[in-house]
Protein backbone atom coordinates (compact mmCIF):
# COMPACT_ATOMS: atom_id res chain seq x y z
CA UNK A 1 0.00 0.00 0.00
CA UNK A 2 1.35 3.67 -0.69
CA UNK A 3 2.11 5.63 1.88
CA UNK A 4 -0.51 8.94 2.19
CA UNK A 5 1.10 12.60 2.41
CA UNK A 6 -1.30 13.97 4.36
CA UNK A 7 -0.66 18.11 4.56
CA UNK A 8 -2.65 20.08 6.94
CA UNK A 9 -0.76 23.50 6.56
CA UNK A 10 -1.43 24.42 3.43
CA UNK A 11 1.96 26.14 1.42
CA UNK A 12 1.14 29.79 1.64
CA UNK A 13 1.65 31.39 -1.90
CA UNK A 14 0.66 35.17 -0.89
CA UNK A 15 4.16 36.06 -1.03
CA UNK A 16 3.76 34.95 -5.21
CA UNK A 17 1.21 36.92 -5.43
CA UNK A 18 2.27 40.27 -3.88
CA UNK A 19 5.54 39.86 -6.17
CA UNK A 20 3.14 39.02 -9.13
CA UNK A 21 1.28 42.08 -8.80
CA UNK A 22 4.36 44.08 -8.27
CA UNK A 23 5.91 43.13 -11.12
CA UNK A 24 2.38 44.13 -13.19
CA UNK A 25 2.30 47.45 -11.49
CA UNK A 26 6.12 48.16 -12.79
CA UNK A 27 5.03 47.09 -16.19
CA UNK A 28 1.68 49.25 -16.30
CA UNK A 29 3.92 52.30 -14.97
CA UNK A 30 6.34 51.68 -17.35
CA UNK A 31 4.30 51.27 -20.27
CA UNK A 32 2.66 54.61 -19.41
CA UNK A 33 5.60 56.27 -19.37
CA UNK A 34 6.41 55.38 -23.08
CA UNK A 35 3.01 56.04 -24.24
CA UNK A 36 3.76 59.63 -22.94
CA UNK A 37 7.23 59.90 -24.70
CA UNK A 38 5.81 58.57 -28.19
CA UNK A 39 2.91 61.21 -27.32
CA UNK A 40 5.72 64.10 -26.94
CA UNK A 41 7.57 62.65 -29.95
CA UNK A 42 4.91 62.20 -32.40
CA UNK A 43 3.66 66.08 -31.43
CA UNK A 44 7.36 67.62 -31.76
CA UNK A 45 7.82 65.69 -34.78
CA UNK A 46 4.34 67.43 -36.09
CA UNK A 47 4.98 70.33 -35.11
CA UNK A 48 8.46 70.19 -37.48
CA UNK A 49 6.59 68.88 -40.86
CA UNK A 50 4.18 72.29 -40.23
CA UNK A 51 7.10 74.13 -40.07
CA UNK A 52 8.74 72.25 -43.21
CA UNK A 53 5.72 72.98 -45.03
CA UNK A 54 5.61 76.46 -44.42
CA UNK A 55 9.12 76.72 -45.61
CA UNK A 56 8.53 75.07 -48.52
CA UNK A 57 5.11 76.82 -49.09
CA UNK A 58 3.00 73.26 -49.54
CA UNK A 59 0.76 73.62 -46.21
CA UNK A 60 -2.94 73.60 -46.88
CA UNK A 61 -3.58 76.80 -47.84
CA UNK A 62 -6.54 79.21 -46.51
CA UNK A 63 -9.56 79.71 -48.51
CA UNK A 64 -9.15 82.25 -51.02
CA UNK A 65 -11.98 85.17 -50.10
CA UNK A 66 -14.80 85.17 -53.68
CA UNK A 67 -15.54 88.14 -55.62
CA UNK A 68 -18.62 88.93 -55.78
CA UNK A 69 -19.79 87.48 -59.19
CA UNK A 70 -17.39 84.27 -58.44
CA UNK A 71 -20.06 84.18 -55.29
CA UNK A 72 -23.31 84.81 -57.52
CA UNK A 73 -21.75 81.82 -59.94
CA UNK A 74 -21.58 79.59 -56.79
CA UNK A 75 -25.02 80.44 -55.96
CA UNK A 76 -26.21 79.38 -59.57
CA UNK A 77 -24.64 76.49 -58.99
CA UNK A 78 -25.86 75.85 -56.06
CA UNK A 79 -29.42 76.34 -57.05
CA UNK A 80 -29.33 73.89 -59.93
CA UNK A 81 -28.07 71.15 -57.61
CA UNK A 82 -30.95 71.65 -55.19
CA UNK A 83 -32.94 71.89 -58.84
CA UNK A 84 -31.79 68.51 -59.54
CA UNK A 85 -31.96 66.92 -56.00
CA UNK A 86 -35.62 68.01 -55.88
CA UNK A 87 -36.01 66.27 -59.16
CA UNK A 88 -34.28 62.95 -58.11
CA UNK A 89 -36.15 62.75 -55.20
CA UNK A 90 -39.89 63.25 -56.24
CA UNK A 91 -41.39 59.89 -56.27
CA UNK A 92 -40.93 58.78 -60.01
CA UNK A 93 -41.89 55.24 -59.19
CA UNK A 94 -45.32 55.57 -58.42
CA UNK A 95 -46.33 58.16 -61.02
CA UNK A 96 -44.84 55.63 -63.89
CA UNK A 97 -46.64 52.87 -61.89
CA UNK A 98 -50.16 55.22 -61.97
CA UNK A 99 -49.44 55.89 -66.14
CA UNK A 100 -48.91 52.33 -66.85
CA UNK A 101 -51.83 50.73 -64.73
CA UNK A 102 -54.50 52.79 -66.64
CA UNK A 103 -56.73 51.20 -69.09
CA UNK A 104 -55.03 52.36 -72.27
CA UNK A 105 -57.07 50.67 -75.14
CA UNK A 106 -57.90 53.78 -76.82
CA UNK A 107 -55.41 56.15 -75.99
CA UNK A 108 -51.38 56.17 -76.39
CA UNK A 109 -49.30 58.29 -74.36
CA UNK A 110 -46.57 60.08 -76.76
CA UNK A 111 -44.48 62.29 -74.78
CA UNK A 112 -44.46 63.23 -70.79
CA UNK A 113 -42.73 66.44 -69.37
CA UNK A 114 -42.44 66.74 -66.07
CA UNK A 115 -41.25 69.72 -64.19
CA UNK A 116 -40.37 67.96 -60.95
CA UNK A 117 -39.74 71.90 -59.86
CA UNK A 118 -42.81 73.00 -60.35
CA UNK A 119 -44.35 70.00 -59.51
CA UNK A 120 -46.29 69.88 -62.87
CA UNK A 121 -46.84 67.48 -65.43
CA UNK A 122 -47.29 67.68 -68.78
CA UNK A 123 -49.08 64.89 -71.09
CA UNK A 124 -48.91 64.66 -74.84
CA UNK A 125 -51.50 61.67 -76.62
CA UNK A 126 -53.29 60.30 -79.05
CA UNK A 127 -56.65 58.77 -78.66
CA UNK A 128 -58.98 57.01 -81.40
CA UNK A 129 -61.87 59.31 -81.00
CA UNK A 130 -63.14 62.12 -78.02
CA UNK A 131 -65.18 59.85 -76.01
CA UNK A 132 -61.81 58.09 -75.50
CA UNK A 133 -59.89 61.59 -74.66
CA UNK A 134 -62.41 62.21 -72.70
CA UNK A 135 -62.62 59.01 -70.70
CA UNK A 136 -58.51 59.39 -70.20
CA UNK A 137 -58.96 62.53 -68.49
CA UNK A 138 -61.34 61.47 -65.83
CA UNK A 139 -59.18 58.45 -65.33
CA UNK A 140 -56.74 60.21 -64.26
CA UNK A 141 -58.31 63.16 -62.72
CA UNK A 142 -59.59 60.41 -60.53
CA UNK A 143 -56.47 59.66 -59.77
CA UNK A 144 -54.45 60.00 -56.14
CA UNK A 145 -50.74 61.18 -57.91
CA UNK A 146 -52.71 63.87 -60.18
CA UNK A 147 -55.01 66.85 -59.28
CA UNK A 148 -55.95 69.74 -61.07
CA UNK A 149 -55.54 67.89 -64.59
CA UNK A 150 -56.58 70.49 -67.42
CA UNK A 151 -56.82 69.86 -71.27
CA UNK A 152 -54.46 72.45 -72.79
CA UNK A 153 -55.84 71.50 -76.50
CA UNK A 154 -56.82 68.85 -78.90
CA UNK A 155 -56.68 68.12 -82.55
CA UNK A 156 -58.59 65.44 -84.74
CA UNK A 157 -56.17 64.52 -87.39
CA UNK A 158 -58.26 64.31 -90.58
CA UNK A 159 -55.53 63.21 -93.15
CA UNK A 160 -55.14 59.24 -91.13
CA UNK A 161 -58.48 57.65 -92.03
CA UNK A 162 -59.56 56.63 -88.29
CA UNK A 163 -59.43 60.29 -87.92
CA UNK A 164 -57.45 60.26 -84.31
CA UNK A 165 -57.35 62.74 -81.48
CA UNK A 166 -54.17 64.29 -80.63
CA UNK A 167 -54.29 66.07 -76.84
CA UNK A 168 -51.72 67.92 -74.58
CA UNK A 169 -53.28 67.54 -70.68
CA UNK A 170 -51.48 69.13 -67.74
CA UNK A 171 -51.70 68.20 -64.09
CA UNK A 172 -50.61 68.88 -60.95
CA UNK A 173 -47.98 66.16 -59.84
CA UNK A 174 -48.39 66.12 -56.13
CA UNK A 175 -45.80 64.40 -53.77
CA UNK A 176 -46.84 65.08 -49.73
CA UNK A 177 -43.72 66.69 -49.49
CA UNK A 178 -43.78 70.75 -49.49
CA UNK A 179 -41.45 71.74 -52.30
CA UNK A 180 -41.31 75.78 -53.00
Amino acid sequence: MRRLELDFQPRRCGRRLWVLAGLSLASLVGLLWVQQALEREQASLQAQVREAEHRLGTGPRPQPTLSASQRREQDERLAQMRSVSEQLQRPWERLFAMLEGLPMEDVALLALSPDARKGQLRIAAEARDLEAMLAFHKRLEASTELHDVSLLNHEIVARQAEHPVQFNLSATWETGNAHP
